[in-house]
């Protein structure tokens, strides 16, 4: 692709209503530069004008239909950030037209579609991103060179607790989808996914895991109606195992929110400690503090993140990303350059299935009890 100009976007599902691509992708695109949004898609011709208008767009550039958005000239990067039960059949079309391909994390809806999808941008050589962003964010990639540049020694061990916020008694009527685990989009594959997707980049992949899930909800409250609808979506997922590195490794997510902790990153070492931490479990937010002591420091003290991993002029400091976008724009930072330089810094579609193979693997170890 040739990045001297800027690289045309088409969004499929941006909505003027809000939602993650009006949340998070948009707001990141326009502060990184070297993107221009051209197209996008709505789920009806009425919120698609209404978006056009919003995001400044000619009504010719707004629709419903994807395919006809990667089919457009001026189009070279589709992103979609749609609910997962859709990724694939808007996915494919895309890469049909040999676009550029950037798709929201989970990939697909559950290990078969991933790889599906995996395979065929792989066969037809199109250049693919999926969001697994935590792995962006200034803080994740600065603990991953703490720990390669030996700041607490040999890995011992690791231990993560993190809360989803969301899979707890309550859920809102646009988010219930999420409570039904034949929809994709579940504690174990959002929050927990994005975290595990940090925690094997900074530290190793699992040699062995065990697993241990449980749904203790399985009626929740829409919170606008006062409605009780069914969870079969996990709410405790609790994974155990010995990291390729020979560490230990121990995780617990839960459903909801905690009064005490909501996300707390141990990792443990012969000469020193990291602990990373936040009031959310969902890392790819980035919203964490990271503190460390090592040697002869009794005391944990906090940890800044250099310059080298921020942004350049500052934009990390611009008020549109003083938020969840905010990590997303380091993504497609990362991904511009590997456009241009022929890089694979963002993760892609096989990164992305390698990853739901992980996944897959704690949800064998669960059902079956025995190793994985």
């Amino acid at each position: 692709m040739h990045t001297a100009a800027p690289i045309g976007v088409g969004i499929v599902g941006l909505s003027a209503d809000g939602g993650w691509g009006a949340r998070g992708h948009l707001p990141a695109l326009r502060a990184v530069g070297g993107y221009e949004l051209r197209a996008l898609t709505a789920s009806t011709p009425d919120s698609a004008r209404k978006a056009a208008a919003a995001f400044e767009l000619p009504e010719s550039a707004a629709g419903t239909d994807a395919a006809a958005l990667a089919d457009r000239d001026d189009v070279d990067l589709v992103v979609v950030t749609v609910r997962v039960p859709h990724h694939r059949e808007l996915i494919l079309p895309a890469l049909r037209a040999g676009k550029t391909v950037l798709s929201e994390w989970p990939l697909g809806n559950g290990l078969a579609e991933a790889e599906e999808l995996a395979g065929f941008a792989a066969a037809t050589g199109v250049r693919t991103a999926v969001g697994l962003q935590a792995r962006s964010a200034p803080v994740v990639r600065y603990l991953r060179d703490l720990v390669a540049d030996g700041y607490v020694g040999d890995v011992l061990s690791t231990t993560l607790v993190g809360s989803g916020g969301g899979w707890g008694p309550e859920v809102a009527e646009r988010t219930a989808y999420t409570a039904d685990r034949a929809n994709g989009a579940t504690l174990l594959t959002v929050p927990f996914g994005h975290t595990l997707d940090a925690l094997t980049m900074v530290l190793s992949g699992f040699a062995t895991l065990t697993a241990t899930t449980a749904t203790r909800r399985p009626r929740v409250r829409v919170s606008e109606t006062g409605a009780r609808i069914p969870m079969t979506a996990e709410d405790q997922i609790a994974v155990t195992g010995r990291l390729e590195s020979g560490a230990i490794a121990s995780l617990h997510y839960r459903g909801g929110s905690s009064r005490g902790t909501n996300l707390l990153w141990e990792i443990n070492g012969t000469e020193g400690d990291l602990v990373l931490t936040g009031d959310s479990g969902h890392l790819q937010f980035g919203q964490v503090e990271l503190r460390g002591a090592r040697g002869d420091q009794r005391e944990l003290r906090p940890l800044t993140v250099p310059d080298d991993y921020l942004l350049p002029d500052g934009i990390d400091r611009l008020p549109s990303l003083q938020g969840p976008a905010h990590v997303v724009a380091h993504a497609y930072h990362q991904l511009r350059t590997d456009l241009r330089d022929g890089t694979s810094v963002v993760p892609d579609f096989a990164h992305a299935a390698a990853h739901h193979r992980l996944l897959d693997r704690v949800v064998h170890a669960a059902r079956s009890g025995e190793p994985q």
